[in-house]
């Protein structure tokens, strides 16, 4: 590991170390305003912002907060989709001290009020659309006040007009009772000064995020990122990324900012860089392929799920999508076929990369334009370290060998919000402990087999579901797989695969039986499939194993691990 292989093979433009800056997060914004205030920061559905327009909202909102009493260190939940609200209230609640705890919408009252009494949030902000929802959790919780604004806030005329009566069709409520705690952000942001506000920090300790996991697997836990977390991945990706210019990308902001990937990737890359974002509230597939074709991104951070539909379009050809340069995939394994396929399509670069959470989120990617190797997550970013351990023993393994993956680097998390039992088994000796299986090959490039708890143990094999997931995505017929264990009496485990066919494709279970054995080992080759209009995912793409166990029938009672 002392030789870290990995670095022979990072480009020249990108060094292997730097001095990241040590200030508050929201500087960035700050720095991005003062050298490009009329630049166009932010683009909603028709509405544009500048970034001097970006850097007072986010002035405003510091000074909203802090009127309600929100002081350093307070916890500040922000409930939205892709918005300019979402934006100003993220910088503004750095700007005044406070830590933002990002909640994703289509939480159900059960995991809000979790996520709300385990983060101790001061104050929440969301839109009218999830009032009631909000509003039956707070009594349980320590928020104080609950700031209301709507979609229609920032849209231009005349759909900030047309919203309303799209909501009503729709069966929707917006209403909301407004009093001493429920407030109108619009009439919050329009009283409030939008002179500046600062609040210095101590980088390495004090925290700019409590971001919560997914829960895809248990359990939500507060991740603590420090301001100099984030801007240390900030700009280990904007390294990566050297080609980028200054004041001139186009973000496509489908992913969501709720989930770590979108916020650091998208959000805080494109304002440190002065760019602009594209943001989109939801992400529908026609609409993403209009606004490639007028609003030309050049860079278009995403989910496999998300690139598996566009190259599946049936009108794909009518689009130009060549203005595209750079698309980094992540939150799920990425499919080769879907790569290669997408590349050919935008004549851009589509690499994949790996993080968690826990790491603010990237520890890996593969070379932009340089070498990379298909499949692989890639070679560590600067400044990260990465080695293949024994999963029980913390032994490292030698090159080649599965183990778990561990990293080490400054954007690791401080630790687990009020859950030391769980930060102490996670971080060990300054090293992340993933959780992912994975090898290193003698170049230094990683591969992830699959989540440990995901791995399917059948008849004494250790089968990797992302392995057989590859095989059935290189069928013409399939536009989506993924693959998990069931139980078995014989084997204790078999292979299941859930599959969801391209349009007009029709494919039987004895067809795919042969395609996979004439390409797996015979122990791999999935002995039950299920076909499927679509597969359960997060907002983020994730396929969401435990919601396919829920719905089988045959596991009912299996324990999920």
């Amino acid at each position: 590991m002392s030789q870290k292989p990995w670095l022979l093979h990072y480009p020249k433009e990108v060094p292997p170390t730097y001095s990241y800056p040590k200030q508050n997060l929201a500087d960035f914004l700050i720095q991005s305003a003062e050298k490009y205030p009329g630049h166009k920061a932010l683009h909603f559905l028709g509405k544009e912002l500048t970034y001097a327009e970006l850097l007072e909202g986010a002035y405003r909102f510091a000074r909203v907060i802090r009127k309600l009493g929100v002081s350093r260190g307070d916890r500040v939940a922000i409930m939205l989709p892709n918005c300019p609200q979402l934006v100003m209230a993220y910088y503004g609640t750095l700007l005044a001290g406070g830590v933002v705890v990002m909640t994703n919408p289509l939480y159900v009252p059960r995991e809000l009020e979790h996520q709300l009494k385990d983060s101790g949030a001061a104050v929440i902000l969301t839109l009218d659309l999830l009032f009631k929802r909000v509003q039956s959790v707070v009594p349980a919780t320590s928020v104080r006040h609950v700031i209301i604004t709507s979609i229609k806030d920032y849209l231009p005329f005349p759909k900030n007009l047309l919203y309303p009566l799209k909501v009503k069709k729709d069966g929707m409520s917006r209403e909301v009772n407004y009093g001493e705690t429920v407030h109108s952000f619009l009439k919050l942001m329009r009283a409030a000064s939008g002179s500046p506000v600062h609040t210095e920090v101590d980088a390495e300790n004090d925290l700019a995020l409590l971001q919560y996991t997914g829960g895809t697997t248990g359990v939500s836990k507060g991740v603590m990122l420090t301001h100099y977390n984030v801007i240390v991945n900030t700009v280990q990706n904007s390294l990566w990324s050297y080609k980028t210019k200054h004041g001139e990308e186009r973000y496509l902001a489908a992913l969501p900012f709720f989930h770590v990937f979108g916020l650091t990737v998208l959000m805080n890359q494109a304002v440190m860089l002065a760019g602009t974002l594209l943001l989109i509230p939801k992400f529908e597939v026609d609409q993403i392929l209009q606004v490639i074709d007028k609003m030309k991104p050049t860079v278009f951070p995403g989910a496999p799920t998300m690139y598996i539909a566009l190259i599946n379009h049936p009108d794909i050809h009518k689009y130009d999508l060549s203005s595209i340069n750079i698309c980094v995939s992540g939150a799920a394994p990425l499919p080769q076929e879907v790569q290669t396929r997408f590349e050919e399509i935008t004549g851009g670069r589509l690499i994949e990369g790996y993080g968690l959470t826990e790491s603010s989120p990237v520890t890996h990617a593969n070379n932009i334009w340089e070498n990379r190797k298909l499949g692989s997550i890639g070679i560590p970013f600067p400044d990260t370290e990465a080695k293949i351990v024994h999963p029980e023993t913390g032994e490292e393994l030698p090159v080649g060998e599965i183990g778990e993956l561990a990293v080490h680097g400054p954007q690791i998390m401080k630790g687990y919000w009020n859950n030391l039992a769980e930060t102490n088994r996670t971080l060990r000796g300054g090293w992340l402990h993933t959780g992912d299986m994975a090898r290193m090959d003698e170049d230094g490039y990683f591969y992830i087999m699959d989540r440990m708890k995901d791995i399917i143990i059948a008849g004494g094999y250790n089968i990797y579901p992302r392995e057989i997931e590859e095989v059935l995505f290189e069928h013409p017929g399939i536009e989506e797989a993924a693959v998990m264990g069931v139980p078995d009496k014989y084997r204790g485990e078999t292979v299941k695969a859930f599959v969801v066919l391209k349009g007009g494709a029709s494919v039987t279970e004895t067809e795919l039986e042969k395609w996979c054995r004439e390409r797996l080992a015979a122990y791999k080759v999935p002995h039950l499939y299920e076909f499927r209009d679509s597969l359960p995912k997060t907002l983020a793409g994730k396929v969401l194993r435990r919601k396919l166990i829920e719905d089988d029938p045959a596991q009912q009672g299996r324990v999920v691990k």
